[in-house]
């Protein structure tokens, strides 16, 4: 399985993207809205995750690399949402990149390629991205993407105590045409 776009690969992971996504996963600036920094065993685990749920249904996150030079710069992919969240079940939709990835419109053009992705190959009627309220860029990418603020889908992240700021967290959807 494999994406491609004018400017990145969106492929299925391998053994030489953990090193580079290990990194990523271990700054505190890209992990901060992500739920906090990842050890190497943990960013391991989060690729094999992934790769399973390839295997079992049919999407997961992708590593992403440039195309000009073959350099990771991060993931996005479709994903199973999580159970324990209000709108259960649903189809996330999610990135990261690596800092010297921001600002170049990759997240966008990833996540216009892996949301296309879901509603062609896959079929899905509706994908959602799920991010805290605070998360100015994230929800930047969401609109650009084409998915639209569903405030009446906002809900508290169970995992964050109340008063917490990463708590609220707001919903995009984006439904095939």
């Amino acid at each position: 399985m494999r994406l491609e776009t004018e400017r990145l690969i969106l492929r299925r992971w391998e053994p030489r993207d953990l090193d580079p996504f290990a990194r990523m996963s271990a700054d505190p600036e890209i992990m901060d809205w992500l739920g906090g920094v990842l050890t190497r065993d943990e960013a391991a685990a989060y690729m094999a995750r992934s790769e399973a749920s390839f295997d079992t249904a049919g999407m997961g996150r992708f590593a992403i690399e440039r195309r000009s030079d073959g350099v990771f710069l991060g993931s996005s992919g479709l994903m199973p949402g999580r159970e324990n969240l209000p709108m259960a079940p649903f189809i996330d939709i999610g990135w990261r990149l690596a800092r010297e990835a921001w600002g170049h419109g990759y997240a966008q053009e990833a996540a216009r390629a892996v949301a296309r992705d879901g509603f062609e190959r896959l079929g899905f009627d509706e994908i959602l991205a799920v991010t805290t309220a605070t998360n100015r860029r994230s929800r930047a990418v969401m609109e650009r993407v084409g998915f639209t603020y569903d405030p009446g889908r906002d809900f508290e992240w169970p995992s964050y105590p109340p008063g917490d700021p990463m708590r609220p967290t707001v919903v995009y959807a984006a439904r095939r045409s």
